[in-house]
């Protein structure tokens, strides 16, 4: 490990230890991540970003301490300072995922899902480097919050942006006025609002933290959908234990949930339409179609 001057200097100023090297991590498409060895012995990973918006890494941290926030819930990495051009998390040493691990992300999220949450959230955040409205219209269903909080949003970005074509955008817009139909409307749960598996962080020992969350309330089905759209290793035994620990709280899954999944994952896709292009529009089209 080297030492990065500036990055060290900043570090230092915030956490009130010496920085004694630095190096970089590799991963992130949103910002720049550094592992940190400080001089206590301790190790750090920090997060920057050039020109990151206002309020980024602070919504990040919200995010991070309303999950730590929930008993037996998912675990977070610990949030050692948090300002608007950086974020400093303990570091998790990185380990291989496995049928146990998977298991107890399973049972944590539901746990987490149980916790009293409103719909939506006070202030907006972020989905990657994108603004996320996240304030809910007075007396919105769930159905109309993820219409116009986070499909339509993505759907108009996208599609001026070229990324859905007009007739795709169609389908996408034709399934919405279905969703009071099609989704059961249920109590709001605390999301971590971005769960694919690029977020699930496998650590040494089994253990098993999520990182980078668009935390709000919302319908618990939308994390379950998140984690099947990008192939979590171990799926299974991570729905399995959700859906054994849901019942146990008196919280079972509504029937039909594996199947209304694609509902849940237009939104992902849209984001990822808007921010990278590709076949992501029209796999969203395709979706929407199927239902």
């Amino acid at each position: 490990m080297t030492r990065q001057p500036l990055l060290a200097r900043r570090a230092e100023s915030l956490l009130g230890v010496a920085v004694s090297a630095t190096s970089p991590v590799a991963g992130g498409d949103t910002s720049t991540a550094t592992r940190l060895r400080l001089a206590d012995g301790r190790n750090a990973l920090m997060k920057t970003q050039p020109g990151a918006p206002a309020g980024f890494f602070e919504a990040e941290a919200r995010g991070l301490a309303l999950l730590a926030g929930v008993r037996d819930g998912v675990a977070v990495p610990e949030v050692l300072a948090a300002a608007s051009d950086c974020l400093v998390l303990r570091w998790i040493d990185p380990g291989r995922p496995s049928a146990d691990a998977a298991a107890t992300l399973g049972a944590a999220l539901a746990r987490t899902h149980a916790a009293p949450a409103e719909l939506g959230a006070p202030t907006d955040g972020f989905i990657g480097r994108l603004p996320m409205p996240c304030r809910a219209p007075e007396g919105a269903t769930w159905a109309e919050f993820y219409a116009v909080r986070r499909v339509l949003p993505y759907l108009k970005l996208a599609r001026d942006r070229g990324a859905v074509l007009p007739g795709d955008a169609a389908k996408v817009e034709g399934l919405l006025g279905r969703l009071p139909d099609l989704v059961p409307e249920e109590p709001a749960a605390l999301l971590h609002g971005d769960l694919w598996n690029g977020n699930v962080l496998w650590g040494t020992g089994g253990s098993v933290h999520v990182v980078d969350p668009a935390a709000y309330g919302g319908h618990r089905e939308v994390d379950l959908a998140m984690l099947s759209l990008f192939g979590l290793p171990h799926l299974a035994e991570a729905l399995a234990a959700y859906e054994a620990t849901a019942a146990g709280l008196g919280r079972p899954l509504v029937d039909g949930w594996r199947e209304r999944a694609g509902i849940h994952q237009l939104f992902p896709l849209l984001v990822h339409a808007a921010l990278f292009g590709g076949g992501y529009g029209a796999r969203a089209a395709a979706v929407a179609a199927a239902y």
